[in-house]
């Protein structure tokens, strides 16, 4: 998700909050603000930025981050600065770009920002996840908690995470505002099973298009209903179709390796030249995925589903006729590294939110936005649920998943700002 506005052509809901205000943007900020920006090189030599925002005192800071999105002023910070916390962005080496965003590198930046917030003196360090930020932020707090010894040791493509080797600081206490399960299992609920052909992107088998009026669609705003028959197969279809889509990326990276460790053998540089090229070409190729039509959650159009608190309308976060969007360009996870889809977008990926949430014992608010058409209030209560916090809360509030209307984003940046106020230092200014 990003804060530009749409392409001709292309329905997208509520792109723009009002004049000056973007998706995620804050409009303003107390005067007296200063403004900060730090640069870092994680242990693996990735680099990444962080910008802070302080009014001067502050002894609790509230830190957003987020795989790709720019959230160097998420719209959180105002309040929170009128609130007395210092507010913190790190944005990580995938800044605007998740071709090839492996998340275990993300945690190795958030760890060389976070230890550099220590350092200056802030006592609390508060993660706020927005969006795919949530899962982020757990994953690392997750990692965080560990001994460095217990940490996960390798990533989904079995690259060395080095997590045992850095400083990790354990935050105090944890936000999700708009999150969904982990980039993983958002991608699985929203892939297109019908996909026949990965080279084709208008390939398609009927029986298993949500799309198709055979099978219970009606077009955008009219609500669909699917069958329950269909729903089983549709979901099955999309976890063959996830199968199918990790196994080409572990063969990729397998073959790579492969000749990766020719290159090492003893006998290497005595091969034949016309060998050694045949051998270190694939040793380095760099290939891609590239994945079509990943807006296909049934959810978008039959309402029936995920409906538990939902108020939302018919689409997803991307535009109000997701039957388009489908096959229009760009999309989640469209082209990628197979490393990065293991890491971000596959079901295998670390970050996902039901299994890192199970060792969050610190203070945790979560706040559901019900007009999402992304991340829906059901899941949210399961976060909660599965999370140990003796302390923990959860907020509903009516905005879609950009926090708009704005007098709902306001409603819960106040509602935040004082969840934080309550159980952290502020400032006293």
């Amino acid at each position: 998700m990003s804060n530009s506005k749409p392409t001709a052509g292309t329905e997208f809901r509520n792109w723009a909050a009002a004049p000056g205000v973007g998706l995620i943007d804050f409009p303003s900020i107390p005067a007296d603000t200063k403004v900060e920006t730090f640069s870092f090189k994680a242990i693996d030599g990735g680099s990444s930025r962080g910008v802070l925002y302080t009014r001067g005192g502050e002894k609790t800071v509230v830190c957003v981050s987020h795989p790709r999105a720019d959230m160097s002023q998420h719209y959180m910070m105002p309040e929170m600065l009128k609130a007395g916390m210092a507010c913190y962005s790190h944005q990580c080496r995938g800044l605007n770009n998740d071709v090839d965003c492996v998340h275990e590198e993300l945690l190795l930046d958030l760890a060389a920002g976070y230890a550099h917030l220590r350092k200056l003196g802030f006592e609390k360090i508060i993660l706020y996840g927005n969006s795919g930020g949530g899962s982020l932020a757990c994953f690392y707090q997750s990692e965080a908690s560990k001994e460095p010894d217990d940490r996960l040791k390798q990533t989904p493509a079995g690259a060395p995470t080095r997590f045992a080797e850095v400083d990790m600081p354990k935050a105090d206490g944890v936000i999700l505002i708009g999150v969904h399960p982990g980039e993983g299992v958002f991608m699985q609920d929203c892939l297109d099973p019908s996909v026949v052909d990965e080279s084709n992107p208008l390939s398609v088998d009927p029986s298993l298009d949500m799309y198709d009026p055979a099978n219970g669609f009606r077009e955008p705003p009219e609500r669909s209903e699917y069958s329950d028959e269909f729903l089983e197969r549709f979901r099955a279809g999309q976890r063959d179709r996830m199968k199918r889509l990790d196994a080409k990326a572990h063969d990729i990276i397998a073959e790579q390796n492969r000749y990766k460790a020719k290159m090492k053998e003893p006998g290497f540089a005595a091969l034949p030249i016309e060998e050694r090229i045949y051998i270190t070409r694939r040793a380095v190729l760099g290939e891609y995925l590239v994945i079509y039509r990943t807006e296909a959650n049934a959810a978008y159009c039959d309402l029936r589903l995920n409906a538990w608190k939902s108020t939302r309308t018919v689409g997803s976060i991307v535009g109000s006729r997701p039957d388009m969007t489908n096959y229009a360009p760009g999309g989640f996870a469209r082209y990628i590294t197979p490393r990065a889809w293991l890491s971000s977008w596959s079901i295998s990926s670390n970050a996902a939110i039901p299994e890192t949430i199970k060792s969050l014992h610190e203070p945790l608010l979560i706040v559901a936005y019900t007009g999402d058409n992304g991340c829906f209030p059901a899941d949210n209560q399961a976060q909660l649920d599965a999370a140990p916090a003796k302390d923990k809360e959860i907020l509903f509030v009516g905005a879609d998943h950009y926090g708009l209307p704005l007098e709902d984003r306001e409603k819960a940046n106040v509602q935040t700002a004082q969840w934080v106020a309550k159980r952290f230092p502020a400032s006293g200014k």
